[in-house]
């Protein structure tokens, strides 16, 4: 079996037992390892324990992981001051985690994407702290989160004067058709993911901010598949799709993406895409869409791709 570097898409829950009654809207229930998140049940035993993370890491031979919070942690529906609240709970929940082991896992600090005064806020005072790895929601479709407003300037300013990373998973969608299937999960997330990659490049953030690293979750979605489409808009200057930025399947160059496709071909169109250096190796550890046995489910991936892959490092970029 193959070691791999680092696994950039690992996700924890962060349990302070001390804190977390005083937090509304929220109730652990330790008996059942279960949180209660607005309505919501979270139910993995997985998720809450980081020993869990450390021994599924050490029986895969992965040496690094940089955990992130999973998508119902998210909570995109809080108001500002009770935003600012819920983020501070969770990462230094995911600090306390990562301090534990500290030669294996890393924060990825989260930042409340629908106030994009307040991300900033959270960027800019970790980054005086010397932390500069980032997790967000890829948008939140229900406000109306649009990446390439005015309104997320200062947020793209501070990450890319941070040099920082961000990693970007994609969260529920509000389109009713999805309602069936399973369908907000294995379609809307990766077109929400696509939503937001083209936001960035079309708007042309991605060629004013070229120092700050965005990771797509889910080999970058769909937004692999669609490039060449976006770029000919842009060629063809379609209503509002010429904006002066560089093509699209130039400005994609400058994502890089985690390689959770479950489809060698998708694997090789997001390298081709974003470029072989680029594709970073994501699990999305606990949970059953990831990859918990990557040897296996990686085995038809080009052998050279695959290590490259598992020897990847954003750090390096």
């Amino acid at each position: 079996m193959e070691p791999i570097a680092l696994d950039v898409h690992a996700h924890l829950a962060p349990i302070l037992p001390e804190r977390i009654g005083a937090i509304a809207g929220i109730r652990w229930q330790p008996e059942a390892n279960a949180l209660e998140i607005d309505g919501a049940t979270l139910a993995s035993a997985s998720v809450f324990r980081p020993e869990r993370l450390i021994q599924w890491m050490d029986e895969r031979r992965v040496g690094r992981a940089w955990i992130s919070i999973p998508p119902p942690l998210y909570r995109l529906g809080l108001g500002e001051a009770a935003a600012r609240d819920w983020v501070a709970y969770v990462n230094d929940g995911l600090q306390d985690y990562a301090a534990r082991f500290p030669d294996r896992l890393a924060p990825l600090l989260y930042l409340p994407i629908q106030h994009p005064a307040l991300a900033a806020a959270t960027v800019a005072h970790h980054v005086a702290a010397g932390r500069n790895r980032f997790a967000a929601a890829a948008g939140h479709a229900a406000a109306g989160c649009v990446l390439s407003g005015p309104d997320y300037a200062p947020l793209w300013a501070a990450l890319d004067g941070a040099a920082a990373f961000l990693f970007l998973h994609p969260s529920k969608g509000c389109d009713g058709r999805l309602d069936h299937f399973f369908l907000h999960n294995l379609l809307g997330g990766p077109t929400e993911t696509a939503v937001a990659a083209a936001h960035l490049a079309m708007s042309g953030i991605l060629d004013r901010h070229r120092a700050m690293r965005i990771c797509l979750a889910h080999g970058g979605g769909t937004a692999p598949a669609v490039a060449g489409r976006l770029e000919r808009g842009q060629e063809v200057r379609r209503p509002g799709a010429h904006t002066g930025a560089r093509p699209a399947t130039v400005a994609f160059r400058g994502f890089c993406a985690d390689c959770i496709t479950h489809s060698a071909p998708a694997l090789e169109l997001a390298a081709a895409v974003f470029g072989r250096e680029r594709i970073l190796f994501g699990s999305d550890w606990p949970f059953s869409m990831g990859l918990p046995d990557p040897a296996t489910q990686l085995a038809g991936v080009d052998p050279a791709l695959r290590a490259q892959i598992f020897a990847n490092d954003p750090d390096r970029l």
